[in-house]
């Protein structure tokens, strides 16, 4: 492998990872779908597909051997949402990624967003320390159909309110600035109350390090809310997940 695809393919493996526990619905199965691509990645005959694409219909391929789709949403729909949103790929990179035309990505991109709209709402705790993204959040959140179950600004804040509201999604920030660790707050709240979890950064190329524990759903600031829709969607029908 040439030094330049070598050096695109380890930029695109935190994508790839980030992808694959969103499609999965869970880090360790997400995880080892990512070994799998990589391995199928790695003894392919040289694509036309930059390696990021190339991993993310790999990453399909995968998951499509060992999972059935689910009744609400074909298997294509989800991996088109969010390569779209999660991952703000073009429409007509994700068609690429999944070897389909660009008409057949776009019609079923409309297909699943109309089955997204009457699923998946919840209540959400979101744990954000800046007052007014907080407000913008809380906005994203409600526009998606989820009711808030509160707001906290600091680590001890969202502890306590995840023990009053036992919340059935989390929104969690990472860094809370001098009021703590969002990581570290799920992960007091997990001990007593499980609920799917999804973390915002701006940078998820440096979470997903493969270095630490890491969290299985990650979305990018700032986000629309069309990717804040699937993320929750794919937290909540994926199965109660922990950090």
């Amino acid at each position: 492998m040439a030094d330049t695809s070598r050096h695109e393919l380890i930029a695109a493996l935190p994508y790839a990872r980030r992808f694959a526990r969103a499609l999965a619905g869970d880090q360790a199965q997400g995880d080892r779908l990512v070994a799998g691509a990589l391995k199928d990645f790695l003894a392919a005959e040289k694509s036309d597909l930059p390696p990021r694409l190339a991993l993310y219909g790999k990453l399909v391929q995968e998951f499509s051997k060992e999972n059935a789709d689910r009744p609400d949403m074909t298997l294509v729909q989800r991996a088109l949402m969010l390569l779209t949103s999660l991952e703000e790929q073009s429409l007509s990179s994700a068609a690429r990624a999944l070897f389909i035309s660009e008409e057949d990505a776009a019609a079923n991109l409309a297909v699943a967003r109309q089955a997204l709209q009457g699923i998946a709402q919840t209540t959400v705790l979101i744990i954000e320390d800046e007052p007014i993204i907080a407000m913008d959040i809380q906005d994203l959140v409600e526009r998606c159909g989820h009711k808030i179950a509160g707001v906290a600004y600091t680590e001890a804040d969202a502890v306590k309110l995840a023990a009053e509201t036992k919340p059935g999604l989390i929104l969690a920030d990472i860094n809370l600035g001098g009021g703590g660790d969002g990581m570290h707050a799920v992960g007091r709240i997990l001990k007593t109350h499980e609920t799917p979890v999804i973390f915002v950064t701006a940078y998820p190329e440096r979470l997903l390090t493969g270095e630490a524990h890491e969290p299985s759903f990650v979305i990018t600031k700032p986000f629309e809310p069309m990717a804040l829709a699937v993320a929750t969607y794919q937290a909540v029908t994926g199965g109660i997940k922990s950090v």
